[in-house]
């Protein structure tokens, strides 16, 4: 069994993989999306949004990433998937499921699932952009308005060159409301050759047997459920493994994580993103841990970046963390 972490802008990003790869249980991660608008983006672009190329495209806990591209003009990405690929990254994703709607307007992500055609335009010229044993996935969800062309699109990525499929069980009108149709996803398994992974609203072990059960797919990603319980994916792993104890993930283990977080932001977001940061991770973390509710109700009109260091460090007592520091964990992988 695969368990994959999600591709998610504004959350899951290169701090959230290093840490929650700490933890561990995750075979491998998606990049937030790159946007592409039509022209070659320079280097620092990549490296902003992955620096774990600096380091063979891993995390510092040895993860594979795979970079994501969002867009909808064949050549020009192509142009950059190209580029990319000279960096050494651990294959191309590219992104069929965004819903927002800044994203959609310009033609990209879940707007390309109403044109199977095109959809199979961009991914053969990425994948001939690429060198050959370098991975080609795609990321959809079930269409658009409805899930009518769901299969032509899982076809067209195929028929493109994709060798894997995650899907995302909802469409861009349903955004992120549950349920996530999971039943609609052995349609795809059954219309394509390739992997398919299951995605969508798994936010327990139950979840997951639910998922596995009710798509027919092995291999799943994990998004909001193991940010709101890092111990997610071990959890899975034990239940598929016949109830073997896995690591168990408590609030005491997870406070120098939060501290490594807490660290890592400060020391490579702007002063106003810091505090939201935090309580962002705190709001899923409530889910599953009370302990991360008193945090969060303490700490949400808090904005001062001293006050909440010294919060944290009152409840959990010295910020001892392994080395590397997390200030020094950007500087790590660009070095």
């Amino acid at each position: 069994m695969q368990l994959l972490l999600a591709p998610m802008e504004g959350l899951l990003d290169f701090v959230l993989r290093d840490v929650l790869t700490r933890v561990g249980g995750a075979d491998r991660c998606v990049s937030e999306f790159i946007r592409v608008t039509g022209r070659l983006l320079p280097d620092r672009v990549f490296f902003r949004i992955i620096p774990e190329l600096r380091n063979g495209c891993r995390t510092l806990a040895g993860v594979p990433v795979r970079p994501q591209l969002l867009g909808s003009d064949p050549a020009s990405l192509a142009e950059n998937a190209a580029r990319l690929a000279e960096l050494g990254p651990f294959g191309i994703d590219l992104n069929f499921g965004c819903p927002a709607k800044v994203v959609n307007k310009h033609g990209g992500g879940a707007s390309l699932l109403r044109e199977p055609d095109r959809i199979a335009r961009v991914v053969e010229a990425v994948r001939r952009a690429v060198p050959a044993h370098m991975p080609v996935s795609a990321k959809m969800r079930l269409g658009y308005d409805d899930d009518g062309l769901a299969v032509d699109c899982a076809r067209a990525m195929q028929d493109g060159g994709s060798c894997e499929l995650v899907v995302h069980a909802r469409t861009k009108a349903d955004g992120y409301r549950p349920p996530a149709y999971w039943d609609r996803i052995p349609a795809i398994r059954a219309a394509v050759d390739i992997p398919v992974i299951a995605n969508g609203e798994i936010w327990t072990v139950q979840d997951a047997l639910r998922c596995r059960r009710e798509s027919g797919c092995g291999d799943l990603m994990l998004g909001r459920g193991i940010v709101a319980d890092p111990g997610l994916a071990h959890a899975i792993r034990a239940a598929d493994s016949g109830g073997v104890d896995a690591p168990v993930v408590e609030w005491p283990d997870l406070q120098p994580h939060i501290i490594r977080f807490w660290q890592m932001v400060c020391a490579d977001l702007t002063p106003g993103q810091r505090a939201g940061r935090l309580k962002q991770w705190l709001n899923l973390l409530r889910r599953r841990h009370p302990q991360a509710e008193a945090a969060f109700q303490h700490l949400r009109t808090i904005r001062d970046q001293r006050e909440i260091t010294a919060w944290l460090r009152s409840q959990f007592g010295m910020f001892e963390v392994s080395s590397p520091s997390p200030q020094e964990v950007r500087w790590q992988l660009e070095h």
